[in-house]
């Protein structure tokens, strides 16, 4: 009933699990993509020439060798190991629901023993990210497969972004639906099991992935590998009919009056360390215009809003807002900000840990937005540890950004980047920030670019401070998870959202 597709290693990380599969008397066949010595007698293996699943000449291979009524695709090189009757529990799912695609939680264990638990999260319209972590181990209907290519295409000719466009294509036909049980084992270094332990996420909405590989879209070595799934991933919104083309509304009039051109806006809760220096880093600004700064303290408990009362009888244009409401989270404190009658004109980002790269900063985003072209303007950052030194990757400028399609690619990516600075009246008119301390900003930017432009800049402006005090430098995998389906369901919205748009 099964034919198996997975990739081998000259290592031979995957032989445990060939030999596992190989006795399974539902499995008709083994796949083995592999460009190393030849493979032992194994019975029911074949191998494909190759080295990446991802390929979609590898891809197309395999497809057409497939003569059964599902396919289970493994897409990491190590040892797995399955639980009794996984393949019966597999087959009997998709049977029952119509899926198209099956995939579950997991185990990881390490050579000195160590296990945890791997849930991962349920699929849905806005899961169009290329990096949506469905686990090593993904079945398929055939049927459905066959009929996915039918409606939308054959696989396209690329590298890396194959089994990407066939897990899109495939969710506009069948449903991808996720099994909440731990099916199998996966075997991980120790290394890489001690880490995903200790968490490790990078701070603030769209710096949030594991490690260093967040940033591995705006690295340009792998500007070849993002222009393929970018490509797939448009013609994927284009098919769900949520794909906008470069052509935007006018901006429209401001006619407000506002106390100041512009307003630094440092959301804030118990950072006692780091405060002082984020607001003399807004004081320290160079500009031709007035500008305050606005320190919302969500009741912090540790001695920061001792120290910004002191600032503010220090520099009157520091104002304490302590919002009367106590159930507020970032997106929160910024409309108490961006909503109260201290509010400039434009609205700039600077986290309450985090210091602008230099005194023109600010003068330089309000200079991109005084333009009259653009409703929000998204600087560069460079990443810096708690004593100012710079760390991997250094820069983030996020320059797979375009004009013509940044608005759609940004359903893909995970976020927009920083530092951040809006023109007040637009965030007003759109409604504000949700009221979450993960993935506001990327809500607002996502809403932004619907309707109007967003500008950049690509030098550095901001420095992103990494330091052991960070809330999310050490999140467990059910908090991770919790983030990732929020920012997924936020895509979701924008995309229904802009399904209606064009459909008006």
């Amino acid at each position: 009933m099964i034919t198996v597709a997975l990739c081998r290693d000259a290592d031979g990380g995957a032989d445990q699990t060939i030999e596992l599969l190989a006795s399974s008397p539902l499995v008709s066949r083994i796949l083995v993509v592999h460009d190393g010595n030849p493979l032992s007698a194994w019975p029911k293996c074949q191998v494909i020439h190759g080295d990446t699943l991802a390929s979609g000449w590898i891809l197309e291979a395999v497809l057409k060798k497939v003569r059964t009524r599902y396919l289970l695709l493994i897409t990491e090189k190590t040892a797995i190991d399955f639980g009794p009757r996984t393949l019966e529990r597999l087959v009997d799912v998709m049977g029952t629901t119509g899926a198209g695609m099956l995939y579950s939680d997991y185990e990881e264990t390490t050579s000195d023993g160590d296990r945890r638990e791997r849930p991962v999260n349920d699929y849905q319209l806005g899961s169009i990210r290329d990096d949506f972590h469905f686990g090593p181990v993904q079945f398929f209907s055939t049927i459905a497969v066959r009929q996915a290519l039918a409606d939308g295409g054959h696989l396209p000719v690329v590298k890396y972004a194959a089994l990407y466009d066939l897990r899109l294509k495939l969710s506009l036909t069948a449903p991808i639906v996720h099994l909440p049980e731990r099916l199998y084992c996966l075997a991980v270094s120790p290394e890489t099991g001690k880490k995903a332990k200790q968490g490790g996420r990078e701070k603030n909405g769209d710096k949030s992935q594991h490690g260093e590989s967040h940033f591995a879209y705006v690295d340009p070595r792998n500007l070849a590998y993002q222009q393929e799934m970018e490509m797939v991933a448009s013609e994927h919104l284009r098919r769900l009919g949520a794909w906008l083309p470069p052509s935007f509304r006018r901006l429209p009039a401001d006619r407000a009056v506002y106390p100041v051109a512009a307003s630094v806006v440092i959301p804030v809760r118990n950072r006692v360390k780091t405060i002082a220096d984020a607001v003399r880093s807004a004081l320290a600004q160079e500009t031709d215009f007035s500008f305050n700064v606005l320190v919302v303290d969500n009741h912090s408990t540790d001695g920061t809003t001792s120290i910004v009362s002191e600032l503010t009888k220090r520099y009157p244009q520091v104002r304490l807002l302590v919002p009367e409401r106590r159930d507020l989270g970032i997106g929160g404190c910024w409309n108490e900000a961006v909503y109260s009658p201290h509010c400039g004109k434009y609205a700039a980002q600077l986290d309450s840990d985090d210091l602008y790269g230099g005194p023109e900063s600010l003068q330089g985003m309000v200079d991109a937005l005084r333009g009259g072209r653009y409703a929000a303007i998204i600087g560069s950052y460079t990443l810096v540890d708690g004593m100012g030194s710079e760390i991997p990757p250094g820069l983030v400028d996020h320059r797979e950004w375009t004009d013509e399609n940044g608005r759609n690619n940004a359903l893909r990516v995970n976020g927009f980047g920083a530092p951040r600075a809006f023109r007040t009246d637009i965030i007003r008119r759109s409604g504000g920030f949700p009221n979450v301390s993960y993935g506001e900003d990327y809500a607002v930017c996502l809403r932004i670019s619907r309707d109007y432009r967003i500008g950049r800049i690509y030098d550095s402006l901001y420095l992103c401070r990494r330091w052991e005090g960070n809330t999310d430098a050490a999140l467990s995998i059910e908090r991770a998870n919790g983030n990732d389906a929020y920012k997924d369901r936020l895509r979701t919205l924008e995309i229904m959202a802009r399904q209606k748009m064009t459909a008006s």
